[in-house]
């Protein structure tokens, strides 16, 4: 249980005015980026937390572990943000609360975000950070990926150029409300979370001068096929819910093994508020659990 257990309708009834003043298309990405830094404490993580600030592909990052860890394995998270805000110290809870439930290490990269640096600045710091653990020692079969939103389609990509340049298959990918194509226009003004504005900003600031139909920027238009094991999940009611369904019916189809959960009440990314609200935090652990047994060792093959 999370350490506070507020109603789903009060934890909506406090989150809409926070989300409708700092996901703003008229502010400036430098003030959304305070806003969020400023109020990412309230997103309590749970006891026993140990941050260590290092650096993993050239960029900074956080090591984020609960208790002992296991030295074989990891979790490489890409945080969410459209691309343009976000940052390790928002996404420390989640990023705890996922160490805890895997028993490993989460590695959360500060990639460069646009608009100052476009699309492929940060998959071209994701495909560096997963090749520096590589080197270190873990094997790119121990390696689980995850990510949210911008951050999920983020962790799409660099499967996708994992596979194409390197021949590298993750342990797994965990994927929370992926933005996997950013061609796509919401059909919708907003969600609790979201509004067409905001996205379709974002998405301009991070296509910069490139081509929208490069598979790095939306690799919903990618082959899938030779993916590992992926975990997906969206709200019903949330604007890229129709795009998350898109995406496991391709990874099906690709042969890829897809765990699909849909929620119901819940909001974009709610993980956030796993300290929070007991649903939240039990889709959280949810994605722990499918993370866990993906790093499993293998058991040894008798002689």
């Amino acid at each position: 249980m999370p350490e506070l257990n507020l109603p789903l309708p009060l934890a909506r009834t406090l989150l809409n005015p926070v989300f409708r003043v700092m996901l703003h298309h008229k502010l400036p990405f430098q003030v959304q980026r305070a806003l969020m830094n400023a109020g990412a404490p309230a997103q309590r993580a749970p006891r026993g937390t140990h941050v260590e600030r290092i650096r993993l592909g050239g960029r900074p990052a956080e090591r984020v572990s609960v208790g002992p860890v296991a030295d074989t394995a990891t979790v490489l998270y890409l945080h969410g943000g459209g691309y343009t805000v976000g940052s390790p110290a928002t996404h420390r809870a989640l990023a705890a609360y996922l160490a805890r439930e895997t028993g490993c290490a989460v590695q959360v990269l500060d990639y460069r975000l646009a608009p100052e640096h476009p699309y492929p600045a940060a998959l071209d710091d994701a495909e560096a950070a997963f090749l520096e653990l590589v080197a270190s020692g873990f094997e790119p079969e121990r390696i689980a990926v995850a990510g949210d939103s911008a951050g999920g389609g983020l962790s799409l990509a660099l499967a996708e150029r994992l596979r194409d340049r390197h021949g590298f298959v993750p342990a797994a990918l965990g994927l929370i409300a992926p933005w996997t194509d950013p061609n796509e226009i919401p059909d919708r003004h907003r969600d609790l979370v979201i509004n067409k504005p905001w996205s379709r900003a974002c998405a301009a600031a991070y296509l910069g001068d490139g081509d929208s139909y490069d598979t790095g920027y939306a690799p919903l238009l990618a082959e899938l096929a030779g993916l590992p094991p992926t975990y997906v999940q969206a709200d019903v009611d949330e604007l890229l819910h129709a795009q998350c369904v898109r995406l496991a019916a391709k990874l099906e189809a690709a042969g890829v093994s897809v765990q699909f959960t849909e929620t119901r009440g819940l909001w974009h990314v709610s993980q956030l508020q796993a300290s929070l609200v007991a649903p939240a935090a039990a889709v959280t652990r949810e994605l722990g659990e499918f993370l866990r047994q993906a790093l499993r060792p293998a058991p040894a093959k008798s002689a």
